[in-house]
């Protein structure tokens, strides 16, 4: 899910600052104690203060978005044939790749907790088309395909836990601390640093993976001639998500501006690009909103009969 995007802190925290209340008097003067204290951001004008909200909002449309698809998916009991599992596997990938993002730069709790709750989120729901699938005796050989890829995606995102994180112990540099964004970035103009190739080269891959991910979900739309099984409102608040998340984006002026969207282009790109592919399925759920998988077979199944 692109839900991960709005979670990063692109690797270039400055320092573990929330762990010193003293630091917020002295870096922080004019900024809102509970933003530093909870964000380990300086939120000091109204600015700053209403992107710190869009950026919460849109990780609770996040946090939310599977709840529809669970209880959608509790009443049709056809997820294993209204979900790709590819969809679900690529989702649960760019999720991964957020949380060991979030693991490897030390970021602050609010992240990685957050990215342990989406991945667990995803496994719950590939728990469930596992359920469905047994359930509904719809087996082939590519079920064991399926059930291996599983298997492996939760395999390698176990042993990532055993990664030591890079460069934790870091000192605050003064001059380094401004304004807030929820991406924050350093200002110095230097290259990239170690820990900054590592969060651009992790944002690259989990957002392709986002954007991936709805491709086999859209053909399955169209193969099928139908999104029942489907919650639009799994999508819809992705897509509110994003909106916000991309809202929230605030770079600061002048030369910190070109470096902002330099280390945070994966990030933008992956948001913008599955909020048109998420707009793309909203399209297909107003085409095939009359449809439904039984209609279509059983029209399949009497039109020979016309003919002849």
């Amino acid at each position: 899910m692109t839900k991960a995007m709005s979670t990063e802190t692109v690797l270039t925290h400055v320092a573990p600052a929330w762990t010193s209340s003293g630091n917020f008097t002295t870096l922080c003067p004019n900024g809102t104690k509970w933003v530093w204290d909870i964000i380990g951001e300086c939120a000091d004008d109204e600015r700053d203060m209403a992107s710190i909200y869009l950026g919460l909002l849109s990780i609770l449309c996040f946090m939310v978005s599977s709840f529809p698809q669970y209880y959608q998916s509790c009443k049709t009991g056809n997820m294993d044939s209204a979900l790709s599992i590819w969809f679900l596997l690529l989702w649960l990938g760019g999720d991964t790749c957020n949380l060991v993002g979030s693991y490897l730069a030390d970021q602050l709790p609010l992240q990685t907790y957050t990215a342990v709750y989406y991945v667990t989120a995803d496994l719950i729901m590939l728990g469930m088309y596992t359920y469905y699938k047994l359930r509904n005796k719809t087996h082939d050989h590519r079920t064991i395909v399926h059930v291996v890829g599983v298997a492996c995606v939760i395999g390698l995102s176990g042993n990532f836990f055993h990664v030591p994180s890079l460069d934790t112990k870091q000192g605050v540099d003064v001059s380094v601390v401004r304004s807030r964004t929820l991406l924050t970035v350093s200002e110095s103009g230097l290259a990239f640093t170690t820990k900054e190739i590592i969060g651009f080269t992790i944002g690259s891959v989990s957002s392709v993976l986002y954007l991936c991910s709805r491709l086999p979900q859209m053909y399955t739309n169209f193969k099928r001639k139908s999104t029942e099984g489907v919650s639009y409102f799994l999508f819809a608040l992705v897509i509110l998500g994003n909106t916000m998340y991309g809202l929230s984006v605030n770079p600061d002026g002048g030369q910190g501006e070109s470096s902002y969207m330099i280390h945070h282009l994966p990030w933008l790109i992956g948001s913008l690009g599955t909020l048109s592919l998420d707009i793309i399925i909203s399209i297909q759920f107003f085409i095939y909103r009359k449809n439904s998988p039984q209609q279509l077979n059983n029209l399949e199944e009497t039109s020979p009969l016309l003919r002849s």
